[in-house]
């Protein structure tokens, strides 16, 4: 949010823009709103209508009117002059009145140009000008984010600093983050990504840093890239008029590709590493324990550092922010570096005592972070009540009564039932909050005399600063599992539904399939996320599992595959649309409706299944005159889509009778649809179909496996990101002598002296007895280690003979991978000689799962 004063007609002018309708040139814009889901101020905000392959933000204009937004940035390709009257129509803004001379404050105003997202970019780029204190850019492969964060650890103390929220770097994420300058600042941090040739050339011309860190060059984005040198000399066009870059000299191709490049003959330069000539010379790095202690040599002096951390990424990113230090930045010290604390890269969505869900976010608190946090507590349906555990926010260079008004604002304009402050300061303010409130001065304080039992059916965020020690309050509310747990990355699956998405046709809709416990991802979590995605409609095998949606607040259409005939009034009760494929469940839908209590005039939505060829449910084609037949019979049935299942469809060898399918799917679903007096969608493509097929796309297809990460082929799979990840730790490790035995049945023999690592997860749990006896693997500490013996129920035990011998310390306690991101669960069905699907589905419930938000 901008503190300097722009009002639509002034943007208009830095964008180049064209101002159309009659609405307010002088209303002030302090907001720019990308999502209409995230409207907090309307009266402040600058809705900005951007265009992507999956997606067109003026779809939602009429709506945003409705709600009050009065200034829009619109494409000129996109947008008619005039469309939002005839959107809105009647509901149109009570206080305009085409009578009344004075309404035109009431009317939007849009402001045109060729290209929403190049002139949001024109605008950050006006108001980056504005500043001329020190903008530091950072971009690489790896580390942006946690050297921006470590950096604003290191010297917020002193200095009043902005910084890019998590990770926004991208094309649209810098000019947002640009956005928040503001005078009272010392210093910004700006992140930049990029994942494709010409984008940094765009982002430079935002940020204009006067200081550049470059982190690392790694394999991120290499198929967009002719080679590496091509993607160097892409991220180094961040610096072309920055003041100096730091980076490792151990990265020789930076050097080289600076030294080929004139655009980069006066830009200073600072190079840590092992070489003599090093600005800042590592001479030495000992860790001890969970600390490292890192020596150099800079300007002639012997310098160190202590960092808690002994991983070598984290050593990597601590050495960049000790290289900016050495410049000389203001208010630093190299004493802080002991006291760098981890960065949560993520947002945690848990299970909570008392039916309650538990939003993590327990290491970060800021402004910008809060709202984002807000964000994912507000998609959040399952529960009505919401409630904010907020600690104070630190080294703001601010006026507590100045930054707990926003807070307040921020808060209050989310809709929270409580807010439970903790620490002395935001105690202080407590007044400025208007919902229920609760305060204590420290963490102590409040886990002492605060019942956590009263916490009940409620959605709880957590968010504080890391000095607060709120993990203990995490530990505390947890729903308490056992050590096995799945993770379901979020934005991974959002990634999967926008890569289908953006291979539709505008007018195709989707059906998004949350069977079978969403292939094991969890029901109720991933049905809230897609539903925000704004989904077409949803799918579920069972009548529960559809009314479990409902109670936990979906709200959009859900069809039944397979109804059964003892819950057909618990569907008509939960509005849950079932699939009909027998004239038996017909008629059986038909006496349930006779006795329900649904009113006489309201329609029951059903989706007719034919049967093309797969001979597994369905209508064949000599049913369907008596079928037409009977929906005319009963108009209250409400034929919402008919359609078919494609039995071969990823396989090529079959496309001719996919072919076949398709065709006789027109031809039957014509006869059926021709009898109806209303539009019926059509769909037979599932995610295989959706990439092989686009010509049967019809107006509806279905998204299954597609979405949670599984390619129908390699160079698919290579698109689609890793949604679920299989954890455990190491129970117990021991030595077994030479001949000993492991497990039931004495199955796991010992050929030599050999080192076990008993872990919590076993057949119960999901895991395939065919994977005991060496035949599968789990990772311990990155590297494989065989499963010895049998597959016990809750148990099973690892070989971990040759990592110890490889000299890698393994402890009890360790974290080990079933299956993830470099283990992916199709590998383990290859070794099955199953499906992925089996391996998902058949993962209890009993297993812990924690939902994630990058």
């Amino acid at each position: 949010m901008s503190s300097l004063r722009y009002t639509a007609a002034s943007i208009a002018r830095i964008v180049d823009g064209e101002i159309q309708d009659s609405g307010n040139r002088d209303q002030e814009i302090r907001e720019l709103l990308i999502d209409s889901r995230r409207l907090t101020h309307p009266d402040r905000s600058m809705f900005i209508a951007l265009v992507s392959d999956r997606n067109d933000g003026h779809r939602y204009i009429p709506e945003l009117v409705e709600r009050g937004v009065r200034c829009f940035l619109v494409s000129s390709g996109q947008w008619a002059v005039g469309s939002w009257q005839l959107a809105v129509g009647s509901n149109r803004h009570p206080a305009a009145s085409v009578q009344d001379p004075g309404s035109s404050i009431h009317d939007p105003l849009f402001i045109v140009v060729p290209d929403t997202l190049a002139a949001l970019q024109k605008l950050a780029a006006h108001h980056r000008q504005q500043f001329t204190y020190p903008v530091i850019g950072i971009t690489g492969s790896n580390g942006k984010t946690i050297v921006k964060e470590w950096l604003y650890q290191l010297l917020s103390p002193g200095m009043d600093i902005v910084r890019s929220p998590k990770s926004y770097n991208s094309q649209i994420g810098v000019p947002l983050s640009v956005w928040n300058m503001d005078a009272r600042n010392d210093l910004a941090i700006i992140e930049a990504g990029i994942s494709e040739p010409g984008e940094m050339e765009r982002l430079e011309q935002v940020i204009k840093p006067t200081v550049g860190i470059f982190t690392t060059i790694g394999p991120a984005h290499d198929v967009h890239f002719k080679n590496k040198a091509e993607k160097v000399d892409e991220k180094l066009k961040l610096f072309r008029d920055a003041d100096i870059l730091i980076y490792r000299s151990d990265y020789p191709i930076i050097t080289e590709r600076l030294d080929a490049s004139a655009d980069y003959r006066n830009l200073n330069r600072f190079t840590w590493g092992s070489r003599e000539n090093d600005n800042l010379k590592i001479t030495a790095i000992h860790k001890e324990g969970e600390h490292t202690v890192i020596k150099g040599i800079c300007e002639g002096e012997i310098r160190e550092i202590t960092i808690p951390f002994t991983d070598d990424a984290s050593i990597e990113n601590a050495i960049h922010c000790w290289a900016l230090i050495q410049l000389g930045i203001p208010h630093s010290s190299l004493n802080r570096f002991a006291g760098l604390s981890p960065i949560a890269m993520r947002l945690e969505l848990k299970d909570a005592i008392n039916n309650c869900s538990l939003i993590n976010d327990s290491y970060n608190a800021d402004i910008n972070s809060l709202g984002i946090a807000l964000d994912f507590l507000a998609r959040q349906k399952q529960h009505s009540k919401r409630t904010v555990i907020l600690s104070d926010i630190l080294q703001t260079g601010r006026s507590g009564e100045e930054l707990y008004a926003e807070v307040a604002g921020i808060i209050g304009s989310r809709k929270i039932n409580r807010i439970i402050g903790i620490g002395k300061e935001i105690s202080q303010f407590q007044h400025r909050f208007t919902m229920h409130t609760e305060f204590f001065p420290t963490t102590e304080e409040f886990l002492a005399h605060f019942p956590l039992s009263s916490f009940r059916d409620e959605t709880i965020l957590l968010k504080g600063s890391r000095v607060f020690g709120f993990e203990r309050i995490s530990q505390a509310l947890q729903q308490k599992a056992h050590e096995t747990v799945l993770e379901i990355n979020l934005d991974a699956l959002v990634h999967n539904l926008n890569y289908f998405r953006a291979k539709l046709k505008p007018e195709v809709q989707t059906m998004a399939m949350v069977k079978a416990f969403s292939y094991g991802s969890g029901s109720f979590e991933i049905a809230n996320l897609l539903q925000f995605h704004q989904v077409d409609c949803l799918a579920v095998a069972y009548a529960d599992e559809g009314v479990e949606l409902r109670k936990a607040g979906i709200t959009m259409p859900i069809m039944v595959m397979s109804p059964e005939e003892q819950s057909l009034d618990t569907l008509l009760a939960w509005n849950l649309e079932p699939e009909i494929y027998s004239f038996r469940i017909l008629q059986m839908l038909a006496e349930a409706m006779t006795r329900s209590d649904l009113p006489l005039h309201q329609d029951v939505r059903i989706h007719v299944k034919l049967d093309t060829g797969m001979h597994r449910l369905g209508f064949c084609e000599p049913d369907l005159e008596k079928l037409s037949a009977l929906l005319k019979q009963n108009p209250r049935l409400n034929v919402r889509s008919v359609f078919s299942h494609l039995a071969a469809s990823e396989d090529p060898a079959q496309d001719a009778f996919t072919g076949e399918q398709f065709t006789r799917f027109l031809k039957m679903s014509d006869a059926v649809t021709s009898r109806l007096d209303y539009p019926v969608k059509m769909h037979i493509l599932n995610s295989a179909g959706i990439s092989r097929f686009p010509e049967m796309q019809l107006n509806m297809v279905r998204l299954g496996i597609g979405l949670y990460g599984i390619g129908y082929n390699p160079e698919e799979q290579q698109k689609l990101r890793n949604v679920s990840r299989l954890r455990t730790v190491i129970t117990q490790i021991k030595k077994v002598k030479q001949g000993e035995t492991v497990g039931y049945n004495r199955r796991g023999v010992a050929e030599k002296n050999t080192v076990i690592a008993v872990v919590p997860v076993g057949y119960a749990d999901g895991l395939d007895r065919r994977l005991g006896n060496g035949t599968g693997v789990m990772f311990v500490n990155g590297k494989p280690a065989p499963i010895m013996g049998n597959v016990c129920m809750d148990l099973c035990m690892l070989d971990i003979t040759s990592i110890v011998e490889g000299g890698m310390k393994v402890e009890e306690g360790n974290e080990v991978v079933v299956f993830g991101e470099d283990y992916p669960v199709t590998s383990l069905s290859a070794i099955l000689h199953t499906i992925p699907y089996e391996i998902m589905t058949g993962i209890s419930r009993r297993v812990k799962r924690i939902y994630y938000h990058e």
